[in-house]
Protein backbone atom coordinates (compact mmCIF):
# COMPACT_ATOMS: atom_id res chain seq x y z
CA UNK A 1 0.00 0.00 0.00
CA UNK A 2 2.74 2.34 0.88
CA UNK A 3 4.82 1.85 -2.09
CA UNK A 4 1.97 2.06 -4.34
CA UNK A 5 0.99 5.20 -2.58
CA UNK A 6 4.46 6.21 -3.34
CA UNK A 7 4.25 5.72 -7.18
CA UNK A 8 1.05 7.24 -7.84
CA UNK A 9 2.37 10.71 -5.34
CA UNK A 10 5.78 10.23 -7.68
CA UNK A 11 3.89 10.44 -10.85
CA UNK A 12 1.03 12.77 -10.17
CA UNK A 13 3.61 15.62 -9.08
CA UNK A 14 4.41 16.72 -12.29
CA UNK A 15 8.36 17.10 -13.73
CA UNK A 16 7.81 20.72 -13.97
CA UNK A 17 5.60 22.82 -11.89
CA UNK A 18 4.01 25.99 -13.12
CA UNK A 19 3.39 28.85 -10.55
CA UNK A 20 1.58 31.33 -12.30
CA UNK A 21 1.10 33.66 -9.78
CA UNK A 22 4.41 34.09 -9.64
CA UNK A 23 5.37 33.70 -13.26
CA UNK A 24 2.84 36.71 -13.49
CA UNK A 25 4.89 38.82 -11.46
CA UNK A 26 8.08 37.91 -13.43
CA UNK A 27 6.21 38.77 -17.34
CA UNK A 28 4.79 42.15 -15.13
CA UNK A 29 8.64 43.39 -14.85
CA UNK A 30 9.07 42.94 -18.38
CA UNK A 31 6.63 44.88 -19.21
CA UNK A 32 4.64 42.31 -21.08
CA UNK A 33 1.05 40.55 -20.20
CA UNK A 34 0.78 37.14 -19.24
CA UNK A 35 -0.88 35.35 -21.77
CA UNK A 36 -2.78 31.85 -21.27
CA UNK A 37 -3.61 29.95 -24.22
CA UNK A 38 -6.70 27.78 -23.84
CA UNK A 39 -6.77 24.22 -25.75
CA UNK A 40 -9.33 21.27 -25.80
CA UNK A 41 -12.05 19.33 -27.91
CA UNK A 42 -15.61 20.69 -28.51
CA UNK A 43 -17.48 21.12 -25.38
CA UNK A 44 -15.73 20.84 -22.42
CA UNK A 45 -16.05 24.12 -20.69
CA UNK A 46 -12.80 26.09 -22.24
CA UNK A 47 -14.83 29.24 -21.84
CA UNK A 48 -16.60 28.70 -18.74
CA UNK A 49 -13.44 27.67 -17.03
CA UNK A 50 -11.32 30.32 -18.52
CA UNK A 51 -14.00 33.01 -17.03
CA UNK A 52 -13.49 30.88 -13.84
CA UNK A 53 -9.61 31.45 -14.08
CA UNK A 54 -9.69 35.17 -14.83
CA UNK A 55 -12.14 35.39 -11.25
CA UNK A 56 -9.58 33.53 -9.53
CA UNK A 57 -6.59 35.74 -10.83
CA UNK A 58 -8.84 38.93 -9.77
CA UNK A 59 -9.24 37.28 -6.69
CA UNK A 60 -5.42 37.65 -6.98
CA UNK A 61 -5.48 41.52 -7.94
CA UNK A 62 -4.58 41.09 -11.43
CA UNK A 63 -6.16 42.29 -13.99
CA UNK A 64 -7.06 40.12 -16.55
CA UNK A 65 -8.35 40.73 -20.09
CA UNK A 66 -10.15 38.30 -22.48
CA UNK A 67 -9.01 37.44 -25.85
CA UNK A 68 -12.43 35.99 -28.04
CA UNK A 69 -10.18 34.22 -30.80
CA UNK A 70 -12.94 31.24 -31.23
CA UNK A 71 -14.10 33.16 -34.38
CA UNK A 72 -15.57 29.58 -35.85
CA UNK A 73 -18.30 28.59 -33.64
CA UNK A 74 -21.70 30.85 -33.65
CA UNK A 75 -22.11 32.35 -30.47
CA UNK A 76 -18.39 32.13 -28.63
CA UNK A 77 -17.82 35.33 -28.91
CA UNK A 78 -21.22 36.43 -27.30
CA UNK A 79 -20.53 33.75 -24.47
CA UNK A 80 -17.65 35.42 -23.57
CA UNK A 81 -18.78 38.43 -23.79
CA UNK A 82 -21.56 37.63 -21.29
CA UNK A 83 -18.41 36.80 -18.84
CA UNK A 84 -16.30 39.53 -19.64
CA UNK A 85 -19.28 42.03 -18.16
CA UNK A 86 -20.22 39.89 -15.18
CA UNK A 87 -16.47 39.91 -14.19
CA UNK A 88 -16.28 43.13 -15.24
CA UNK A 89 -13.04 42.60 -17.04
CA UNK A 90 -12.12 43.95 -20.88
CA UNK A 91 -12.54 41.99 -23.81
CA UNK A 92 -10.91 41.97 -27.49
CA UNK A 93 -12.96 40.82 -29.90
CA UNK A 94 -13.16 41.38 -33.84
CA UNK A 95 -15.97 39.10 -34.76
CA UNK A 96 -16.13 35.70 -36.45
CA UNK A 97 -14.81 34.29 -40.00
CA UNK A 98 -11.22 36.37 -38.70
CA UNK A 99 -8.01 33.98 -38.68
CA UNK A 100 -7.63 34.00 -34.30
CA UNK A 101 -3.99 34.27 -34.59
CA UNK A 102 -4.09 37.57 -35.42
CA UNK A 103 -6.56 38.45 -33.16
CA UNK A 104 -4.71 37.05 -30.51
CA UNK A 105 -1.94 39.18 -31.56
CA UNK A 106 -4.07 42.48 -31.31
CA UNK A 107 -5.12 41.67 -28.26
CA UNK A 108 -1.80 40.77 -26.69
CA UNK A 109 -0.52 44.10 -28.44
CA UNK A 110 -3.67 45.62 -26.76
CA UNK A 111 -2.90 44.45 -23.45
CA UNK A 112 0.17 45.81 -23.34
CA UNK A 113 -0.35 49.22 -24.27
CA UNK A 114 -3.55 49.45 -21.76
CA UNK A 115 -0.65 47.70 -19.03
CA UNK A 116 -3.42 44.78 -18.18
CA UNK A 117 -1.24 41.73 -16.22
CA UNK A 118 -2.75 38.69 -18.00
CA UNK A 119 -4.56 37.74 -21.11
CA UNK A 120 -6.96 34.78 -21.21
CA UNK A 121 -7.08 33.59 -25.16
CA UNK A 122 -10.38 31.48 -25.94
CA UNK A 123 -9.64 29.49 -28.77
CA UNK A 124 -12.18 27.10 -31.09
CA UNK A 125 -13.09 23.63 -29.95
CA UNK A 126 -11.43 21.25 -32.74
CA UNK A 127 -11.55 17.45 -32.24
CA UNK A 128 -7.80 16.57 -31.96
CA UNK A 129 -7.22 14.94 -35.84
CA UNK A 130 -9.05 17.87 -37.54
CA UNK A 131 -5.87 18.86 -39.57
CA UNK A 132 -6.86 22.48 -40.52
CA UNK A 133 -8.02 23.54 -37.31
CA UNK A 134 -5.10 22.16 -35.47
CA UNK A 135 -3.10 23.85 -38.10
CA UNK A 136 -4.49 27.23 -37.38
CA UNK A 137 -3.94 26.39 -33.76
CA UNK A 138 -0.55 25.91 -34.34
CA UNK A 139 0.13 29.19 -36.07
CA UNK A 140 -1.68 31.09 -33.42
CA UNK A 141 0.71 29.61 -30.71
CA UNK A 142 3.74 29.89 -32.93
CA UNK A 143 2.97 32.97 -33.96
CA UNK A 144 1.73 34.62 -30.34
CA UNK A 145 4.49 32.42 -27.97
CA UNK A 146 1.86 32.19 -25.18
CA UNK A 147 3.23 31.95 -21.72
CA UNK A 148 0.81 28.80 -21.15
CA UNK A 149 -0.26 26.22 -23.07
CA UNK A 150 -3.69 24.90 -21.43
CA UNK A 151 -5.31 22.08 -22.47
CA UNK A 152 -8.80 21.65 -20.89
CA UNK A 153 -9.90 18.21 -20.64
CA UNK A 154 -12.92 16.29 -19.28
CA UNK A 155 -12.74 14.37 -16.19
CA UNK A 156 -15.76 12.23 -17.56
CA UNK A 157 -14.33 10.62 -20.25
CA UNK A 158 -11.29 8.93 -19.18
CA UNK A 159 -8.70 7.17 -21.60
CA UNK A 160 -10.62 9.67 -24.06
CA UNK A 161 -8.90 12.53 -22.91
CA UNK A 162 -5.52 11.15 -22.62
CA UNK A 163 -5.80 10.22 -26.12
CA UNK A 164 -6.71 13.64 -26.94
CA UNK A 165 -4.07 15.06 -24.97
CA UNK A 166 -1.85 13.10 -26.65
CA UNK A 167 -2.77 13.65 -30.05
CA UNK A 168 -2.99 17.66 -29.15
CA UNK A 169 0.98 17.38 -28.54
CA UNK A 170 1.43 14.74 -31.54
CA UNK A 171 -0.06 17.49 -33.96
CA UNK A 172 1.53 20.37 -32.32
CA UNK A 173 4.65 19.03 -32.93
CA UNK A 174 4.19 17.81 -36.48
CA UNK A 175 2.70 21.31 -37.66
CA UNK A 176 5.26 23.35 -35.79
CA UNK A 177 7.50 26.27 -38.10
CA UNK A 178 10.27 25.94 -35.03
CA UNK A 179 12.67 23.26 -34.41
CA UNK A 180 11.58 22.73 -30.97
CA UNK A 181 7.38 22.66 -31.09
CA UNK A 182 5.76 24.40 -28.08
CA UNK A 183 3.23 21.71 -26.56
CA UNK A 184 0.48 21.62 -23.90
CA UNK A 185 2.10 22.89 -20.92
CA UNK A 186 -0.41 22.17 -18.03
CA UNK A 187 -4.02 20.34 -17.99
CA UNK A 188 -6.95 21.73 -16.73
CA UNK A 189 -9.81 19.05 -15.85
CA UNK A 190 -12.92 20.00 -15.79
CA UNK A 191 -16.85 18.63 -14.50
CA UNK A 192 -14.38 17.01 -11.54
CA UNK A 193 -17.55 17.01 -9.40
CA UNK A 194 -19.24 14.36 -11.74
CA UNK A 195 -16.44 11.62 -11.38
CA UNK A 196 -16.67 10.43 -7.45
CA UNK A 197 -13.82 7.92 -7.67
CA UNK A 198 -12.63 7.32 -11.13
CA UNK A 199 -9.68 10.13 -11.00
CA UNK A 200 -7.64 7.55 -13.33
CA UNK A 201 -7.02 9.96 -16.32
CA UNK A 202 -5.78 12.69 -14.37
CA UNK A 203 -2.89 10.08 -13.07
CA UNK A 204 -2.66 8.93 -17.12
CA UNK A 205 -2.89 12.57 -18.14
CA UNK A 206 0.19 13.81 -15.94
CA UNK A 207 1.88 10.21 -16.76
CA UNK A 208 1.71 10.81 -20.67
CA UNK A 209 2.59 14.49 -21.24
CA UNK A 210 4.43 15.13 -17.87
CA UNK A 211 1.79 18.29 -17.30
CA UNK A 212 0.45 19.20 -14.41
CA UNK A 213 -2.47 19.15 -13.59
CA UNK A 214 -3.13 23.29 -12.61
CA UNK A 215 -6.65 23.53 -12.18
CA UNK A 216 -9.85 20.84 -11.54
CA UNK A 217 -13.68 22.60 -12.20
CA UNK A 218 -16.00 21.29 -10.24
CA UNK A 219 -19.10 23.39 -10.33
CA UNK A 220 -20.82 25.70 -12.31
CA UNK A 221 -19.61 29.05 -10.69
CA UNK A 222 -17.08 31.31 -10.57
CA UNK A 223 -15.75 30.00 -7.45
CA UNK A 224 -15.67 26.38 -8.56
CA UNK A 225 -11.99 26.24 -9.61
CA UNK A 226 -9.78 24.77 -7.33
CA UNK A 227 -6.04 23.35 -7.44
CA UNK A 228 -5.46 19.75 -7.70
CA UNK A 229 -4.94 17.87 -3.96
CA UNK A 230 -2.60 15.43 -5.11
CA UNK A 231 -2.82 14.10 -1.80
CA UNK A 232 -6.46 13.42 -1.96
CA UNK A 233 -6.41 11.74 -5.38
CA UNK A 234 -4.11 8.87 -4.39
CA UNK A 235 -6.54 8.55 -1.15
CA UNK A 236 -9.32 7.80 -3.55
CA UNK A 237 -7.51 6.14 -6.00
CA UNK A 238 -6.33 3.46 -2.93
CA UNK A 239 -10.14 3.23 -1.26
Amino acid sequence: QTAMEEALLRILTPRRSIDILRDVQAAKERGKPYVVVFVGVNGVGKSTNLAKVAYWLLQHNLSVMMAACDTFRSGAVEQLRTHARRLQIPIFEKGYEKDPAVVAKEAIQEATRNKSDVVLVDTAGRMQDNEPLMRALSKLINLNKPDLVLFVGEALVGNDAVDQLNKFNQKLADLSTVPTARLIDGILLTKFDTIDDKVGAALSMVYISGSPVMFVGCGQSYTDLKKLNVKSIVKTLLK
